[in-house]
């Protein structure tokens, strides 16, 4: 990924794709895209007081998973999040 690439517009595919990405996983979570949404931009917020970060190439995923305890599947949260650079503390 280059410099300029942070500058670009993404075209109507690229922002369908995004929109249907958030839509299944919102689905898995059984949350509305909004909460999805306000999720992404909540971990971005965080991340960013510490870490510089490719927040385009964030990938939130909720998947399922055994308990430890044995009883049954549990909602995971999964973020992918791309680390260009760690912020100095002063």
């Amino acid at each position: 990924m280059g410099f300029m690439d942070f500058f670009r517009k993404k075209n109507s595919g690229e922002v369908a794709k995004d929109r249907l990405k958030l839509l299944l996983i919102s689905d898995r979570a059984n949350c509305s895209p909004e909460i999805m949404e306000a999720i992404k931009n909540d971990i971005i917020k965080v991340i960013t007081k510490y870490m510089d970060i490719d927040s385009e190439g964030l990938d939130i995923q909720i998947t399922q998973t055994e308990s430890e305890g044995g009883n049954g599947s549990v909602p995971v949260l999964c973020a992918n999040i791309p680390v260009r650079d760690m912020k100095k503390r002063s």
